[in-house]
């Protein structure tokens, strides 16, 4: 599920919106290890295009 992700991701890393949707779908269905290797691969791949959209999902899924 992680890779499927990471695909998906990466397809709609043209729109923000979508990127933030599936971004937190994918916090969903991730778990533990999985979640945080996904958070760190977002921050490498579209850190500098979608910084505050990975914090502000990886906030939102603390809460």
């Amino acid at each position: 599920m992680l890779e499927y992700s990471k695909e998906i991701l990466t397809k709609v890393s043209f729109d923000p919106v979508l990127f933030k949707k599936e971004l937190q779908k994918a916090m969903m269905w991730l778990k533990g290890e999985q979640r945080t290797m996904l958070i760190k691969w977002c921050a490498t791949t579209f850190g500098t295009s979608y910084g505050e959209v990975i914090t502000a999902t990886m906030k939102e899924m603390a809460e």
